[in-house]
């Protein structure tokens, strides 16, 4: 049973995303301003985080410096207040669709990213380097569809829509082709987030206090954004519906126990084995939006299954460099085992004729 934990996991934290979409989305839908939203949702992570940092690390917070600080501020603007208004803009644009299926060209842009910051190598002539370049190409083809070509409606299974909203009016194919190439950029600003990420960490390694940090400098980030995006304080009231509900859900569920089961996972199996259940995610939101009266466009349905393609490539990509990495270090160890050998067993030889040589003089003098 604890061998199978880990699955088990992997797939709670891609229906918890699921959730997230579909929520968000209705939530936007029901009228819910999105900057107001993303305020909101920071608050609620920070009040989550704040008690826990605190029981735990009390006695052994480190100190921090002016420049860390300044640094963690720039980074929770770009990682969290750019980044998720981006999306949920986005997301307004367009449906949860189109979210969960671009949610899935994360590592493939963030190995991009990479690239051009001289992290990563890829070698046109291997295997390995080819599949990564497949897997980028199939991520471009993949968003392009997605805004380029909407497609025809599916018939949802539920044909009256679970969350009461106000009437919208179908996206005209502009506003479809902005809110990808924005939800896009998103992807792109929260996968530099991502890489920065492991700078930050070697400076302050406290993960708990770094995330409290960027959560409180993007709570005050998002209130001044939201200020200037709304300011008819009677949009900012909360009450009993599906907004509330979108708030507590982003905020608890996804930003504290989903990140707190997604570190777990890495550490037990690693970030590949949780990357590639992220595909799982795009089957649910298609479900899950049938369900509750959502009509899911074929034109995400096929621009879903190119980015799919394309992270699965890249993660074959870098898994097959990482074994022929693992296997050179294992060779060059065994040659040095080997030299090793053989030079004791020269040495052992030279000290055998050596002593024979000794015994040989020794039993001629006794003759003499």
């Amino acid at each position: 049973m604890e061998s199978k934990k880990p699955y088990v996991i992997a797939i709670i934290v891609q229906m918890i995303y699921t959730g997230m979409f579909i929520i968000s989305k209705a939530a936007f839908d029901k009228g819910m301003n999105t900057f107001v939203f993303i305020f909101y949702r920071q608050a609620a992570s920070s009040i989550l985080l704040l008690p826990i940092a605190v029981f735990l690390e009390r006695k052994n917070a480190p100190s921090i410096s002016l420049r860390m600080i300044l640094k963690l501020f720039l980074y929770a603007f770009i990682g969290n207040t750019f980044s998720l208004n981006l999306y949920n803009v986005s997301m307004k644009l367009t449906s949860a669709t189109v979210a969960s299926a671009t949610f899935n060209s994360q590592p493939v842009v963030t190995f991009c990213l990479a690239l051009l910051l001289r992290m990563e190598v890829v070698k046109l002539r291997s295997s390995s380097g080819i599949a990564k370049v497949t897997g980028v190409a199939l991520c471009l083809a993949g968003v392009l569809v997605i805004a380029l070509y909407i497609g025809p409606g599916l018939s949802p299974i539920n044909h009256h829509r679970v969350f009461a909203v106000h009437a919208l009016a179908s996206p005209s194919r502009a506003t479809w082709i902005k809110g990808t190439f924005l939800m896009v950029l998103a992807n792109m600003s929260w996968s530099l987030w991502i890489v920065k990420q492991a700078a930050v960490l070697k400076e302050f390694p406290n993960k708990i206090l770094m995330m409290l940090s960027q959560c409180i400098f993007s709570t005050v980030q998002s209130f001044i954004v939201a200020l200037v995006a709304e300011r008819d304080f009677s949009k900012w009231k909360l009450r009993l519906d599906i907004s509330l509900l979108a708030i507590i859900y982003t905020g608890f569920m996804v930003n504290g126990v989903s990140f707190y089961l997604q570190a777990w996972c890495v550490e037990m199996k690693g970030p590949v084995f949780l990357t590639v259940w992220t595909p799982l995610c795009l089957i649910f939101t298609i479900f899950c939006s049938s369900i509750i009266g959502e009509i899911v466009h074929l034109g995400s349905i096929v621009g879903g299954l190119l980015l799919v393609g394309g992270l699965y490539c890249v993660l074959w990509g870098k898994s097959k460099e990482n074994k022929t990495a693992q296997c050179n270090r294992v060779n060059t160890m065994d040659i040095g085992v080997q030299d090793e050998q053989e030079h004791k067993q020269t040495e052992e030889d030279k000290k055998g004729r050596e002593d024979q040589k000794e015994a040989t003089l020794a039993f001629t003098v006794d003759q003499v």
